[in-house]
């Protein structure tokens, strides 16, 4: 019991850490110092620069040995599968034709904040090993959310897909370059690393004041009356946490590599949803809605979940 409310603990914190800078957004907008028009301007930012240097230095801060590149490929592959499970369990659902939410309803199932969520707990609770293993999942997020989370956006514009957004999409070449780095234990000098760096350290205060903007101009009194969020909950919280601890029986993984993904494929709802609402012209009020109340469910769903593969393994 100790050990989950010291893990409800950290999950709480780290939403509340969120918390205040989406309200240090939302004030922004209000005193029109940061507003709703410029964040939206703002966003291509994140999505071509800010993320990719998020990608590549998730590479370059792990050091290369046959051990960390077995479990690493492990992890990846675990995060993939936890996201195409996402995917599978999803589809069934908000495909009404008259509601042009259906694609955020999705995309928020499917795509969890495994940078801001993740990595913290996992930290908190693995250590650094922990940390290692999630960044799989974060590689994996950003690989999918760029090809199968923009098509799935661009979905309802009836926008033929094209094989050549598989790789020429900021995700998928940043693991293009990010990959080889590690794999060869390339040392780049600090006068490219430390930019990189930098850059990467500003996705989730800016991610975070975006999504405060935005909330500014939403009715926070219908944040409820959502119906299709608690569905939402279900499959991104429960459903697909304990699918992946399924696996991760049959492949009898260790216990740490095992709580690692449990994490990542239980972290809510991804900040990209309301990026990527941003970005494709879609309802960014509900997108932020969505956001919010998956964050704050996840405070108890967390430490559940956490629990229940500690003592599963």
């Amino acid at each position: 019991m100790e050990l989950f409310l010291q893990n409800m603990q950290t999950a709480a914190q780290q939403v509340f850490i969120l918390y205040i800078i989406v309200a240090v957004g939302f004030l922004a907008d209000k005193l029109h110092v940061f507003t709703e028009p410029t964040a939206r301007a703002s966003n291509d930012l994140l999505f071509y620069v800010i993320t990719p240097c998020v990608i590549i230095n998730s590479f370059l801060g792990t050091q290369f040995s046959h051990d960390t590149a077995k479990g690493l490929a492990v992890a990846l592959g675990c995060s993939f599968l936890a996201h195409f499970l996402g995917i599978l369990v999803a589809t069934p659902f908000f495909n009404n034709k008259n509601d042009p939410n259906g694609p955020i309803y999705k995309f928020a199932s499917i795509y969890g904040n495994v940078g801001y969520m993740a990595l913290p707990l996992a930290n908190a609770v693995l250590g650094a090993e922990g940390v290692f293993y999630c960044s799989g999942g974060v590689i994996a997020l950003n690989t999918i959310a760029f090809t199968h989370g923009i098509w799935l956006m661009n979905k309802s514009k009836n926008v033929k897909f094209q094989p050549k957004s598989l790789l020429l999409n900021p995700g998928v070449l940043s693991v293009l370059i990010g990959l080889p780095l590690f794999l060869f234990s390339v040392q780049l000098p600090d006068v490219i690393r430390e930019p990189i760096a930098y850059i990467s350290d500003l996705n989730t205060p800016l991610a975070m004041l975006i999504f405060g903007t935005y909330i500014s101009r939403t009715d926070l009194k219908t944040i409820f009356k959502i119906r299709q969020q608690y569905l939402i909950i279900l499959i991104r919280l429960i459903t697909v946490p304990l699918l992946m601890l399924l696996v991760c029986r049959f492949l009898h993984l260790p216990a740490v590599l095992t709580a690692a993904c449990i994490i990542s494929a239980a972290a809510p709802s991804a900040n990209n949803t309301v990026m990527f609402s941003a970005k494709y012209d879609k309802d960014t009020g509900t997108a932020s809605k969505i956001v919010a109340l998956n964050s704050f469910v996840s405070i108890l769903t967390l430490p559940i979940m956490i629990a229940i593969a500690q003592i599963a393994v």
